[in-house]
């Protein structure tokens, strides 16, 4: 069995990722538009009408702007927590599409084991996902401010991870962002910078992870290539080299990245 991942949209503009087997296919977030979404879905030769779920991460406008329009014209269930409800009903309309998740409570869809886990984010329950059908499994890990032992251990088993590399930190401190806001990102609430993403890089890769795609890169605050540079970095400096002991690529923030299969 086999499982692959493909980044739709991975940034603060927006956000969904598809990922699933041959025969079940889910979205994690539709933090674009419905259009959108459809659009590129077909780029990668797959239909909008075989999703089959979208899972929310949690409640931000770049995770949930096109879930209403997209769940409600194509009636698919969206899966969230009970917490992340009360955090965005005001803006959201699912009617009877609702599954509620319970963090760190596995579900099947189908063939395919979703394994929600917490994530330490501003935000009122937020969650990754891991996704695994048969022996290969997939994560989405966006979103954190640091990278505890609870998540690193639970992307373990992964072949695939997408990881946040969210900012340089240099390019944050002298950016145009309110401070208020640079000290949010900056928070152990808020999102990895390139040098955690490369400290967490290493960790994954220790413990047998063999491909990582870097996502959730600000547009304002980094770039693909000091993104992409940093994590190589270290892990070079740790005796781990990219293309040989492990794939690493970008999920870009704008555009769909591609398809990325585990077998």
């Amino acid at each position: 069995m086999s499982v692959f991942l493909s980044p739709l949209f991975s940034g603060s503009s927006g956000n969904a990722i598809l990922a699933g087997s041959e025969k079940t296919k889910v979205l994690i977030d539709a933090g674009v538009s419905c259009r959108r979404i459809e659009q590129a879905l077909l780029s990668v030769g797959e239909n909008i009408r075989d999703v089959r779920a979208i899972l929310i991460t949690h409640e931000h406008t770049d995770h949930i702007a096109g879930v209403s329009v997209t769940s409600r014209k194509y009636n698919i269930p969206v899966y969230m927590t009970e917490a992340t409800l009360a955090a965005c009903e005001d803006r959201i309309e699912l009617r009877s599409r609702l599954v509620r998740v319970i963090p760190k409570s596995d579900f099947y869809i189908d063939d395919l084991l979703i394994e929600p886990f917490p994530l330490p984010h501003d935000a009122a329950d937020p969650v990754g996902y891991c996704v695994s059908s048969g022996a290969r499994k997939i994560a989405v890990a966006t979103d954190l401010g640091h990278f505890p032992k609870s998540v690193e251990y639970k992307l373990h088993d992964c072949d695939l991870v997408l990881l946040e590399s969210n900012h340089d930190v240099q390019m944050l401190i002298n950016g145009r962002y309110p401070q208020v806001l640079k000290q949010r990102i900056k928070s152990r609430n808020g999102h990895l910078s390139n040098d955690d993403a490369g400290d967490a890089a290493v960790k994954l890769v220790s413990a047998g992870v063999t491909s990582i795609l870097l996502g959730h890169l600000s547009a304002e605050n980094n770039s693909e290539r000091l993104a992409f540079r940093t994590v190589t970095d270290a892990l070079i400096s740790c005796g781990i080299t990219p293309g040989r002991d492990l794939s690493l690529g970008l999920a870009f923030r704008d555009r769909v990245t591609g398809v990325f299969h585990v077998r």
